[in-house]
């Protein structure tokens, strides 16, 4: 299949962050489907488009990257699928989020929290439940229609710096920002960033969750690498992007959604939590500034590649029927970087708005859960094990009837 070049993909020559050209090589997909990209059955594969996928680590700030740039609108156009609110642990972790935003800021009704790339609602529901003024920002069609029908004030459009002047001046300052993976997304970060600081009030809060770097690498999380993630932050890379537009870092949370993520907080005064400077100290400890850290990153994704492999052919070898669960972005990743897509029947995801296309990058049709109970394979490769506890437990019948699951990161395991 031909990759793309021209007008929807170029390359950086220095961080995206402090701008240094000093950037250390740290592993190759090659070439790759853009993740969200699923694709109506019977069309000509030879056409679908593959982008070069390479990651980086920044040397002065210690910022891991890709190189390449996809255009944001050819990502988040109008056939974007992603609906966060078709994961029951993404809805109750957004509305525990939102109960710990409000203990720690007040806001009241008299406030504004804005949040950018707000997807269908699933997070600003609980504000407008308790009563908090609300404005939810979303370049994706698709899901800010469903937030705007579920009566949430949302503007379909990318955040910048001319919509923050105006959001302002419309309406007030931000009491509180949200940004839950979308930081990751954003190839200008510090025009993203600078908007931010222009939309905040003065004693305003900005709250940003990512996946976390460190469980990226340790855990060998490969799969989370794709063209719509730019950046993987540490607390000490997003420390000094934020420090550069005024803004200081308050308050650092782990959680293990997504494969491990950090909850920030950002203010422009206001005096660190301990937690702050003892996390920075574990990753000075651990060397995660350094580039020897990310040294041997690609040999331990070979080996998982390779595993899977074997252990897929394997259970195929035997006689056995496989299906996967999860048309994620990281699946499409891990089909195609393991080219394990000829060995999968079809793939399982409850949202509708998947159903009936099929993966980029393999023509495996995406189906409905009653597909499983229909058409039950022995084995069900989990692609989104980011919520491997929450499929499992919704897919209990499968393995009651004898069905086994396959985890495939951080390495491939049968359940």
């Amino acid at each position: 299949m031909p990759e793309t070049f021209g007008g929807n993909y170029t390359l950086i020559s220095a961080c995206r962050s402090c701008g240094s050209p000093r950037l250390s090589p740290v592993i190759d997909l090659g070439p790759m489907p853009l993740s969200d990209a699923l694709v109506a059955p019977g069309s000509d594969r030879s056409r679908e488009p593959k982008y070069p996928l390479s990651v980086v680590f920044c040397e002065d700030c210690s910022l891991l990257q890709i190189l390449e740039t996809v255009d944001a609108r050819v990502l988040f156009g109008a056939d974007y699928p992603y609906y966060s609110s078709f994961s029951d642990r993404l809805v109750e972790h957004a509305r525990q989020n939102v109960e710990g935003i409000m203990e720690l800021t007040g806001v009241d009704g008299s406030s504004l929290v804005v949040e950018i790339a707000s997807n269908d609602g699933y997070l600003l529901q609980w504000f407008v439940k308790a009563g908090v003024p609300v404005l939810g920002v979303d370049p994706a069609p698709g899901p800010a229609a469903a937030a705007s029908a579920r009566g949430i004030p949302t503007l379909n459009q990318f955040f910048d710096l001319a919509l923050a002047k105006r959001i302002r001046g419309e309406k007030k300052a931000a009491d509180v920002i949200i940004g839950n993976n979308v930081l990751a997304h954003v190839p200008d970060l510090n025009g993203f960033v600078a908007a931010m600081a222009e939309l905040l009030a003065e004693d305003g809060t900005i709250v940003m969750e990512f996946p976390y770097v460190r469980d990226l690498i340790e855990q060998r999380e490969f799969d989370t690498i794709y063209h719509e993630h730019h950046c993987y932050f540490s607390v000490g890379s997003v420390q000094g992007l934020f420090r550069r537009h005024g803004l200081e870092l308050i308050r650092v949370e782990h959680h293990d959604i997504h494969g491990g993520s950090l909850r920030v907080h950002f203010s422009r005064h206001g005096d660190p939590d301990p937690d702050v400077g003892r996390i920075l100290e574990m990753e000075a400890e651990s060397g995660m500034h350094h580039f020897d850290y990310y040294r041997d990153f690609a040999r331990a994704v070979e080996d998982i590649r390779s595993d899977l492999v074997e252990l897929l052919d394997s259970l195929l070898e035997g006689g056995a029927r496989l299906a996967a669960y999860g048309a994620a972005a990281k699946g499409a990743i891990l089909v195609n970087s393991c080219g394990i897509g000829d060995r999968i029947e079809y793939v399982v995801d409850r949202n509708d708005h998947k159903q009936g296309l099929e993966m980029p990058g393999a023509s495996i049709p995406i189906v409905g859960p009653p597909h499983l109970v229909e058409d039950p394979p022995d084995y069900l490769l989990i692609l989104a094990w980011n919520f491997k506890d929450e499929i499992m437990g919704q897919q209990a019948a499968f393995s009651e009837h004898g069905g086994r699951f396959v985890i495939p990161i951080p390495a491939p395991t049968v359940h």
